[in-house]
Parts: structure tokens; sequence; C-alpha cells
């Protein structure tokens, strides 16, 4: 992200959030005077927490940002590995091939390909019923739907071309003894280990092109592939990451059983402060370092908000300086999740946690299209069929908690 992005969110945000903090003062004395605030009040603190809506696309990239950094330095090897590689045009001109074939094939159709390009296309069978995607179109289209999806940018994500993969799950942990300087050392025991599987789960997203743009060399149809099925992908995503029921989808994070939770007292929409420092503390302290909340845009607007005891508020605006770090709450930065339920009775509004470490994304890396020049040709379009294999499982329940709307 720019400088020139950051400076300017920088200094909108600053001025938004100091003249929303004035006018929410001035609500609260009025309703602690009157019983009510003046609607013209009322309506000015809308249209500020407008203005400050519209900072929050910066600020959530700021949030991937930091933590994708987390992992940039285990990469570091991995790239210095490849850049000592020799370099082998053979593989360019492979990787090129495979390009220039994808294009055609999208275009055009299996009868439209070369000799040279028939080779280079990796057909697909009956079992995946399409072609398959050169891989650097497969990392474009995932890099892409990382973008969108909240909970794949601070997840963590793995790849595989296998239908599931089984992850290695500590259960319980080894008791320190103390033992005189000679003493007999006895085996030390309660550790104990468990595999979780995760399994990939079909998703398929559907986009239909105009005939006449295909036949214009000028459209970019990588890019308008990619956007569209980003976007489905990344929809579905999001709703299964969250709530998936682990049927024929991902077993979402509410749905994770083993997942605690922090009561607010009362089956109703309340939201305190204090729910959310109980929240925030009931979480082990091993986590909470890295730990990050999730809601719903709305639930974030009640929280904006709240005061602590010295009437301070607990959202804080982040951009601070030019290293653009992100907007916080209760000193943690945040992820606006769609699918989070509303702040409601017995609903589940919140979720504080390590999520690299809580729950992992499976991404079977494998893409196939089906191109199907026939049932939307009368209406002078070409229908794409893209289909993929996602698997999401909570692997470590501790790294996280949740905030139930309930007496416990």
């Amino acid at each position: 992200m720019s400088e020139d992005v950051v400076k300017n969110a920088v200094d909108g945000l600053a001025s938004a959030f100091e003249e929303f903090k004035a006018t929410n003062d001035e609500r609260l004395k009025q309703v602690e005077e009157k019983g009510s605030a003046d609607p013209l009040v009322e309506e000015k603190l809308a249209k500020i927490e407008s203005d400050l809506d519209k900072f929050e696309d910066v600020n959530q990239k700021l949030v991937q940002q930091s933590k994708a950094a987390e992992g940039f330095n285990a990469k570091l090897n991995d790239i210095e590995a490849m850049l000592k590689r020799p370099s082998n045009a053979m593989e360019v001109a492979d990787v090129d091939a495979g390009i220039k074939a994808w294009d055609t094939f999208m275009r055009k159709g299996e009868d439209g390909l070369s000799p040279e390009e028939q080779k280079a296309l990796v057909v697909g069978t009956a079992a995946t019923a399409g072609n398959l995607a050169p891989a650097e179109y497969v990392n474009e289209l995932i890099k892409v739907v990382t973008q969108i999806s909240p909970v794949r940018s601070v997840a963590r994500v793995r790849a595989t071309s296998n239908k599931e993969i089984e992850v290695p799950s500590k259960t319980a942990s080894f008791a320190a003894a103390w033992t005189a300087e000679a003493g007999t050392r006895s085996e030390t025991t309660g550790y104990t280990t468990s595999l979780n599987t995760i399994p990939t789960h079909e998703l398929y997203a559907l986009v239909d092109i105009s005939s006449a743009l295909l036949e214009d060399s000028v459209f970019d149809l990588e890019a308008e592939m990619n956007t569209e099925f980003a976007e489905q992908f990344a929809k579905a995503e999001g709703n299964a990451f969250i709530e998936g029921n682990g049927t024929n989808k991902p077993t979402g994070i509410l749905n994770g059983t083993t997942v605690s939770h922090t009561a607010t007292g009362a089956a109703s929409a309340v939201i305190t402060t204090d729910n959310l420092m109980d929240l925030v503390h009931g979480l082990k302290s091993e986590y909470a370092q890295n730990a990050v909340m999730m809601m719903n845009r709305t639930t974030l607007g009640r929280i904006r908000k709240l005061k602590d005891t010295a009437g301070q508020y607990i959202f804080q605006a982040g951009f601070q300086g030019s290293s653009g770090l992100p907007n916080t709450i209760l000193g943690h930065p945040y992820v606006e999740a769609a699918d989070m339920p509303d702040a409601n009775s017995a609903n589940k509004s919140v979720i504080f946690g390590d999520f690299g470490r809580g729950y992992m994304i499976v991404d079977r890396v494998a893409l196939s299209v089906l191109r199907d020049p026939y049932s939307q040709a009368a209406t002078g379009n070409v229908r794409y069929i893209a289909r993929r294999r996602v698997g999401g499982e909570v692997v470590l329940a501790e790294a996280m908690r949740i905030l139930k709307h309930a007496t416990s």
C-alpha cells in the first residue's frame, strides 16, 4: 500500500474519529439529561459513522498486510533457494505455452487449439469434468480470493493435491518434575497427540461471458474471469469458514464444538465493554499476542461507541504515522466479516483469537474449468463452470474464543 494512500487515510480518519467522539459525547449527555438525543445530533453522528466506514477498506488491507508480514521471514529461505537455482529457459517456455493455450481454450474452446496448444493444455478427465488451469492462473485466482475473504486473510492456509490432509495436534502436555541433583528422573507422562483429518469439499462458480467479447482480442478475459470467480468463491468460503456445518462444506469456527465462549450474561442484544474485556482476558496469554477480533460491520459500529471506566473509547484509530498501523479495539486489531451474526439474543457476535493457530484452510490446488458454448447460446453467451476443492476446520480450539449473547 502506497504511503500516499496511508497518509490520506491518516488525515481523514484522525479528523473523522475526533469529530465522532465529540458528537457521540454530546449525544450521551443529551440522553442523560433529557432521556433522548436531538434528532439532528443523531443524524450528524450517523453521517460521521458513514465517513468512518469509508476508511475500513484501507484498515482491513493493513490488517491483512500485518498478518502476511508475520510469515514473511519463514518464506525467505524458500525464495533464496529459488533464486540460487540455475535458470531454465525450457521451464519458462513451458509456462508461457501453457498460459497461451489456456487463453485460447477459454476464448475458442478445444476446437480452436493449435496442435502445440493441445499439447500444452492439461486436459481434464471425466472425474474433473473440465480442463485444468495452469498453476500461474490458479495462484493468481487464490491471491484475489484471499484479498476478499476475511477469514482466509488471518487463518493458516495450506495447499494440497490430495482430497484431504491430516494435521497432528497436541491434546495434552508433559508435566515437568523436580528432582535432586543426583536423584532418579522418572519418565514424565501426559503428552498425547491426535490427528485431525481435514477433507476438501467441492466448490463451483458459474460465469457467463458474451461471445462478442470473447472474439475481441483486447478484452482482458483472464482479469474478468479472475474477478468473477474470486468474488463467488470468496462469498461462499466466507460463510462456510464461519458458520459451515461440515456437510459438503468446511466446518466453520462458530460450529467448532470445542471452541469455548464467554457469555454476555443475558440473552439479549446488549454488548458492553465488560463483555469484550472478559472475552479478551478469557483467552490464554500465549495466543493473545497475535490475536485479532472478528465481527460484522453492524457490531463494529456499536463497539465503536463503547468506553472504558476512565471514559476512554475502547476503539482507537490506527494509521499512526506513515507506518500504517491498523485500528484497534482494546489494543487488538480486528477483521470485518459480513457473515458474522449480529449482536442479538443467543447469537455469537465476536470471535477473538489467534486464527493462524486456531483455524486451518486447505486448498486443493487444481482448478478445472468446463467451457459450455451451448446452454446459453440463445442469449449470445458462453458459460464457464469453475470447480475447485476447499476445506476448513478448527485445529486448535483454545487459540480462539467466542462472545455469546446468553446467560451462560
